[in-house]
């Protein structure tokens, strides 16, 4: 059983019924809110272990909430798994962009949900378990300290969601090495995670342009994927 606080946000009150009663059967802490002022309150208030939150808000809607919690320093390490009622490659791209994880399409089944959540929660703390010998890697002036889930470039610190920094992460960690879009998405996510080709070129894209002058170093592949130019 997990004592891990999920916060949920969606504005349908049988959808929040329907999470919030599946993760307490599996030992989750689960808040619930309708708004998406309510939250980023709650977020800033008990700063949650993952965010399930619903793109289709009235008024501050989800890509808006996203973008606003990975531009705080209180929230942007905290991962977001989105829920969306269209399964459209645009809409699944545009949340990405903004900064979550994952995504869900509605409907779904409970016991999918609780697995995602269990795999962004996993990677998560795994990120935070690497031992001494892996704390930090340097390559190309861009410098990620895995401890701190931080990373500099040419002196300046960039702002990377989760899943973009364990992207970068693992590129640098293989220099020279090419790994196609679905050895990518094993490698951060789990072998037979279902994201679209697409959702990983959105994820480098956010890499490069946050890396300014050093993204060059992420290198297209054509026909196969991407790699890290070694140093």
């Amino acid at each position: 059983m997990s004592n891990e606080t999920v916060l949920i946000v969606d504005d349908e009150e049988s959808i929040l019924k329907l999470i919030k009663y599946n993760l307490e059967n599996e030992g989750y802490k689960a808040v619930a809110v309708t708004s998406g002022e309510e939250a980023l309150s709650k977020a800033f208030e008990i700063s949650p272990d993952i965010i399930i939150l619903d793109l289709m808000l009235p008024g501050l809607n989800g890509i808006e909430v996203c973008k606003l919690l990975s531009k705080d320093a209180r929230t942007n390490g905290i991962p977001v798994l989105m829920l969306t009622a269209r399964s459209d490659d645009l809409d699944i791209i545009a949340g990405l962009e903004a900064g979550a994880d994952d995504y869900i399409t509605k409907p779904f089944s409970p016991k999918i949900l609780i697995a995602r959540i269990k795999t962004v929660l996993r990677r998560k703390r795994n990120s935070n378990t690497h031992s001494s010998s892996e704390v930090s890697i340097s390559i190309h002036k861009i410098n990620i300290n895995i401890e701190k889930h931080e990373v500099i470039s040419e002196g300046d610190l960039i702002d990377l969601s989760v899943t973009e920094f364990t992207i970068l992460e693992f590129l640098c960690k293989n220099p020279g090495w090419v790994f196609s879009r679905n050895q990518i998405i094993s490698a951060v996510k789990g072998d037979d995670y279902p994201v679209t080709e697409r959702s990983v070129d959105v994820q480098i894209l956010g890499i490069r342009k946050k890396l300014n002058s050093q993204g060059k170093f992420i290198e297209t592949v054509r026909g196969i994927g991407y790699r890290m130019a070694e140093d």
